[in-house]
Protein backbone atom coordinates (compact mmCIF):
# COMPACT_ATOMS: atom_id res chain seq x y z
CA UNK A 1 0.00 0.00 0.00
CA UNK A 2 0.85 3.63 -0.54
CA UNK A 3 2.30 5.56 2.24
CA UNK A 4 0.22 8.71 1.54
CA UNK A 5 0.57 10.70 5.14
CA UNK A 6 -2.71 12.08 6.26
CA UNK A 7 -1.44 15.60 4.85
CA UNK A 8 -0.98 14.66 1.79
CA UNK A 9 -3.99 12.51 0.87
CA UNK A 10 -5.79 16.54 2.14
CA UNK A 11 -4.01 18.36 -0.14
CA UNK A 12 -4.46 15.38 -2.87
CA UNK A 13 -8.15 15.44 -1.75
CA UNK A 14 -8.73 18.96 -1.82
CA UNK A 15 -6.58 19.57 -5.38
CA UNK A 16 -8.71 16.75 -7.21
CA UNK A 17 -12.40 18.53 -5.81
CA UNK A 18 -12.78 14.73 -3.86
CA UNK A 19 -15.29 16.32 -1.01
CA UNK A 20 -17.90 15.85 -3.53
CA UNK A 21 -17.38 12.07 -4.31
CA UNK A 22 -16.12 13.07 -8.06
CA UNK A 23 -12.15 13.02 -9.20
CA UNK A 24 -12.35 16.32 -11.21
CA UNK A 25 -13.72 16.23 -14.25
CA UNK A 26 -13.59 12.93 -15.14
CA UNK A 27 -16.97 10.71 -16.36
CA UNK A 28 -17.30 7.32 -15.43
CA UNK A 29 -15.69 6.55 -19.11
CA UNK A 30 -12.65 8.94 -19.04
CA UNK A 31 -12.00 7.92 -15.42
CA UNK A 32 -11.41 4.88 -16.95
CA UNK A 33 -9.74 5.57 -19.65
CA UNK A 34 -7.06 7.57 -17.55
CA UNK A 35 -6.22 4.91 -14.97
CA UNK A 36 -5.90 2.71 -18.16
CA UNK A 37 -2.50 4.62 -19.53
CA UNK A 38 -0.91 3.70 -16.42
CA UNK A 39 -2.01 -0.27 -16.46
CA UNK A 40 -4.44 0.41 -13.73
CA UNK A 41 -8.04 -1.41 -13.82
CA UNK A 42 -9.80 0.93 -11.65
CA UNK A 43 -12.84 -1.13 -12.13
CA UNK A 44 -12.18 -3.97 -10.39
CA UNK A 45 -13.37 -5.08 -7.55
CA UNK A 46 -11.24 -4.03 -4.99
CA UNK A 47 -11.03 -0.78 -5.94
CA UNK A 48 -14.77 -0.94 -5.02
CA UNK A 49 -13.81 -1.96 -1.18
CA UNK A 50 -14.74 1.63 -0.18
CA UNK A 51 -18.18 2.20 -2.35
CA UNK A 52 -18.28 3.01 -6.54
CA UNK A 53 -18.02 6.71 -6.73
CA UNK A 54 -14.90 8.12 -8.00
CA UNK A 55 -13.22 9.18 -5.23
CA UNK A 56 -14.00 6.28 -3.07
CA UNK A 57 -12.45 4.30 -5.72
CA UNK A 58 -9.03 6.61 -5.60
CA UNK A 59 -8.89 6.54 -1.90
CA UNK A 60 -8.99 2.68 -2.54
CA UNK A 61 -6.76 3.03 -5.00
CA UNK A 62 -4.05 4.82 -2.61
CA UNK A 63 -4.61 2.06 -0.03
CA UNK A 64 -3.94 -0.87 -2.49
CA UNK A 65 -1.31 0.55 -4.72
CA UNK A 66 2.39 0.61 -4.09
CA UNK A 67 4.02 4.32 -4.06
CA UNK A 68 5.24 4.33 -7.45
CA UNK A 69 1.93 3.45 -9.12
CA UNK A 70 0.51 5.89 -6.81
CA UNK A 71 2.89 8.46 -7.82
CA UNK A 72 3.07 8.14 -11.45
CA UNK A 73 -1.36 8.47 -11.21
CA UNK A 74 -0.78 11.72 -9.22
CA UNK A 75 1.98 13.14 -11.30
CA UNK A 76 -0.45 12.33 -14.27
CA UNK A 77 -3.36 13.99 -12.63
CA UNK A 78 -1.31 17.12 -11.75
CA UNK A 79 -0.22 17.36 -15.48
CA UNK A 80 -3.77 17.07 -16.33
CA UNK A 81 -4.52 19.94 -14.20
CA UNK A 82 -2.15 21.85 -15.56
CA UNK A 83 -2.79 21.23 -19.25
CA UNK A 84 -6.61 21.41 -19.37
CA UNK A 85 -7.58 23.71 -15.90
CA UNK A 86 -10.44 21.10 -15.81
CA UNK A 87 -14.20 22.15 -13.68
CA UNK A 88 -13.88 20.58 -9.84
CA UNK A 89 -10.10 21.19 -9.49
CA UNK A 90 -9.63 22.72 -5.64
CA UNK A 91 -6.99 25.28 -7.11
CA UNK A 92 -4.01 24.83 -9.32
CA UNK A 93 -1.13 22.66 -8.94
CA UNK A 94 1.65 23.51 -6.57
CA UNK A 95 5.01 22.91 -5.52
CA UNK A 96 3.62 21.27 -2.33
CA UNK A 97 1.89 18.99 -5.13
CA UNK A 98 5.11 17.96 -6.84
CA UNK A 99 6.80 17.44 -3.28
CA UNK A 100 4.42 14.48 -2.85
CA UNK A 101 5.17 12.86 -6.69
CA UNK A 102 8.79 13.20 -5.82
CA UNK A 103 8.20 11.65 -2.32
CA UNK A 104 5.98 8.58 -3.66
CA UNK A 105 8.53 7.67 -6.90
CA UNK A 106 11.81 8.39 -4.92
CA UNK A 107 13.19 11.42 -7.67
CA UNK A 108 14.26 14.37 -7.51
CA UNK A 109 12.98 17.66 -8.95
CA UNK A 110 15.12 18.81 -12.10
CA UNK A 111 16.62 22.56 -11.85
CA UNK A 112 15.37 24.23 -14.61
CA UNK A 113 17.06 24.58 -17.91
CA UNK A 114 16.69 27.49 -20.07
CA UNK A 115 13.88 26.66 -22.35
CA UNK A 116 14.74 26.74 -26.27
CA UNK A 117 10.77 26.10 -27.22
CA UNK A 118 7.15 27.11 -25.67
CA UNK A 119 6.16 23.76 -25.20
CA UNK A 120 9.73 23.32 -23.23
CA UNK A 121 9.02 26.75 -21.39
CA UNK A 122 5.69 25.62 -20.76
CA UNK A 123 6.86 22.30 -18.96
CA UNK A 124 9.02 23.74 -17.13
CA UNK A 125 8.89 23.41 -13.19
CA UNK A 126 10.10 26.10 -10.38
CA UNK A 127 10.44 25.86 -6.69
CA UNK A 128 7.98 27.54 -4.44
CA UNK A 129 7.35 31.25 -5.31
CA UNK A 130 9.24 32.25 -1.93
CA UNK A 131 9.41 36.13 -2.08
CA UNK A 132 11.38 36.24 1.27
CA UNK A 133 15.05 36.71 -0.27
CA UNK A 134 13.68 39.91 -2.51
CA UNK A 135 13.16 42.22 0.73
CA UNK A 136 9.97 43.87 -0.29
CA UNK A 137 8.08 46.09 2.08
CA UNK A 138 5.45 44.32 3.68
CA UNK A 139 3.04 46.29 2.11
CA UNK A 140 3.96 45.24 -1.22
CA UNK A 141 4.78 41.73 -0.37
CA UNK A 142 1.08 41.23 0.82
CA UNK A 143 -0.01 42.72 -2.38
CA UNK A 144 1.94 40.43 -4.43
CA UNK A 145 0.98 37.47 -2.79
CA UNK A 146 -3.15 38.84 -3.62
CA UNK A 147 -2.15 38.93 -6.85
CA UNK A 148 -0.15 35.34 -7.38
CA UNK A 149 -3.31 33.86 -5.41
CA UNK A 150 -6.01 35.99 -7.93
CA UNK A 151 -4.10 34.67 -10.51
CA UNK A 152 -4.32 31.13 -9.92
CA UNK A 153 -8.45 31.80 -8.91
CA UNK A 154 -8.50 33.18 -12.55
CA UNK A 155 -6.81 30.29 -14.07
CA UNK A 156 -9.47 27.92 -12.37
CA UNK A 157 -12.22 30.12 -13.69
CA UNK A 158 -10.92 30.25 -17.03
CA UNK A 159 -10.49 34.04 -17.29
CA UNK A 160 -7.75 34.45 -19.52
CA UNK A 161 -7.29 38.37 -20.09
CA UNK A 162 -7.68 38.66 -16.20
CA UNK A 163 -4.23 36.29 -15.65
CA UNK A 164 -2.98 38.48 -18.46
CA UNK A 165 -3.03 41.93 -17.14
CA UNK A 166 -2.65 40.55 -13.40
CA UNK A 167 0.24 38.61 -14.99
CA UNK A 168 2.02 41.93 -16.87
CA UNK A 169 1.68 44.18 -14.45
CA UNK A 170 3.27 42.19 -11.09
CA UNK A 171 6.35 40.91 -13.52
CA UNK A 172 6.21 45.49 -13.98
CA UNK A 173 6.44 45.66 -10.01
CA UNK A 174 8.80 43.25 -9.33
CA UNK A 175 11.51 44.50 -12.06
CA UNK A 176 10.58 47.96 -10.80
CA UNK A 177 11.68 46.77 -7.08
CA UNK A 178 14.86 45.28 -8.92
CA UNK A 179 15.78 48.60 -10.48
CA UNK A 180 15.51 50.58 -7.57
CA UNK A 181 17.48 48.21 -5.25
CA UNK A 182 20.09 47.90 -7.86
CA UNK A 183 20.28 51.08 -9.15
CA UNK A 184 23.78 51.36 -10.36
CA UNK A 185 23.85 48.25 -12.16
CA UNK A 186 20.53 48.90 -14.08
CA UNK A 187 21.72 52.74 -14.60
CA UNK A 188 24.86 51.76 -16.44
CA UNK A 189 23.46 48.95 -18.19
CA UNK A 190 23.60 49.36 -21.96
CA UNK A 191 19.91 49.22 -22.77
CA UNK A 192 19.22 51.78 -19.68
CA UNK A 193 16.70 54.23 -21.58
CA UNK A 194 18.10 57.91 -21.77
CA UNK A 195 16.56 61.30 -22.49
CA UNK A 196 19.21 64.20 -23.39
CA UNK A 197 21.71 62.32 -22.24
CA UNK A 198 20.57 61.44 -19.21
CA UNK A 199 19.22 57.91 -17.81
CA UNK A 200 15.56 58.48 -17.05
CA UNK A 201 14.21 58.12 -13.68
CA UNK A 202 13.00 54.53 -12.68
CA UNK A 203 9.37 55.23 -12.60
CA UNK A 204 9.42 56.29 -16.02
CA UNK A 205 10.91 52.94 -17.73
CA UNK A 206 8.75 50.82 -19.60
CA UNK A 207 7.96 47.58 -19.09
CA UNK A 208 10.05 46.68 -22.54
CA UNK A 209 13.07 48.88 -21.01
CA UNK A 210 12.79 46.83 -17.59
CA UNK A 211 12.78 43.71 -19.35
CA UNK A 212 15.77 44.14 -21.21
CA UNK A 213 17.80 45.70 -18.68
CA UNK A 214 17.08 43.03 -16.24
CA UNK A 215 18.28 40.70 -18.77
CA UNK A 216 21.52 42.49 -19.21
CA UNK A 217 22.45 42.54 -15.32
CA UNK A 218 21.71 39.12 -15.32
CA UNK A 219 18.42 39.34 -13.05
CA UNK A 220 16.49 36.76 -15.74
CA UNK A 221 17.61 34.32 -17.97
CA UNK A 222 17.51 34.61 -21.92
CA UNK A 223 14.02 32.59 -21.74
CA UNK A 224 12.35 34.75 -19.55
CA UNK A 225 13.43 38.13 -21.77
CA UNK A 226 11.90 36.24 -24.76
CA UNK A 227 8.51 35.64 -23.08
CA UNK A 228 8.34 38.52 -20.77
CA UNK A 229 8.28 40.55 -24.44
CA UNK A 230 5.54 38.16 -25.11
CA UNK A 231 3.63 39.01 -22.19
CA UNK A 232 4.34 42.67 -22.33
CA UNK A 233 2.50 42.52 -25.86
CA UNK A 234 -0.52 40.68 -24.43
CA UNK A 235 -0.66 43.25 -21.45
CA UNK A 236 -0.66 46.33 -23.84
CA UNK A 237 -4.41 45.14 -25.09
CA UNK A 238 -5.75 46.64 -21.64
CA UNK A 239 -7.25 49.51 -23.40
CA UNK A 240 -10.30 47.94 -25.38
CA UNK A 241 -9.61 50.02 -28.65
CA UNK A 242 -6.40 48.47 -29.12
CA UNK A 243 -7.62 44.79 -28.15
CA UNK A 244 -10.51 45.30 -31.15
CA UNK A 245 -8.27 46.37 -33.66
CA UNK A 246 -5.90 44.10 -33.26
CA UNK A 247 -8.30 41.21 -33.07
CA UNK A 248 -6.35 39.90 -29.55
CA UNK A 249 -8.72 37.31 -27.94
CA UNK A 250 -7.02 35.72 -25.36
CA UNK A 251 -7.47 32.37 -24.51
CA UNK A 252 -6.14 29.72 -21.39
CA UNK A 253 -3.08 28.97 -23.70
CA UNK A 254 -2.41 32.70 -23.29
CA UNK A 255 -3.26 32.55 -20.11
CA UNK A 256 -0.80 30.10 -19.38
CA UNK A 257 1.97 31.35 -21.35
CA UNK A 258 1.79 34.69 -19.03
CA UNK A 259 1.60 32.90 -15.58
CA UNK A 260 4.32 30.77 -16.54
CA UNK A 261 6.76 33.91 -17.32
CA UNK A 262 5.76 35.56 -13.80
CA UNK A 263 6.54 32.21 -11.95
CA UNK A 264 9.60 31.71 -14.15
CA UNK A 265 10.96 35.82 -13.43
CA UNK A 266 10.34 35.02 -10.28
CA UNK A 267 12.28 32.19 -10.07
CA UNK A 268 15.25 33.76 -12.01
CA UNK A 269 14.57 36.86 -9.64
CA UNK A 270 15.07 34.87 -5.96
CA UNK A 271 17.69 32.75 -7.20
CA UNK A 272 15.37 29.83 -7.56
CA UNK A 273 16.36 28.75 -11.36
Amino acid sequence: MATLTYLEKKLLEDLFGMGSGYVLDFSDWTYEAFFRDFDVNIEAEAFHKNGRSKAKRMRAFWELAPDKKVGEVVEGLLRYIDATSPMGAGGAVEDKHWTIVHRLCGTQPEAPKAAQTEGEFLAMEFGKLDLTSLALSPAIEVTIKQRLEEIRTCLISKAPLSVVFLSGSTLEGLLLDAAVKNPQAFNTAKAAPRRDGRVRQFPDWTLNELIDVAHETGRISLDVKKYSHALRDFRNYIHPFAQASASFAPDEHTAKISWQVLRAAIADLTGGR
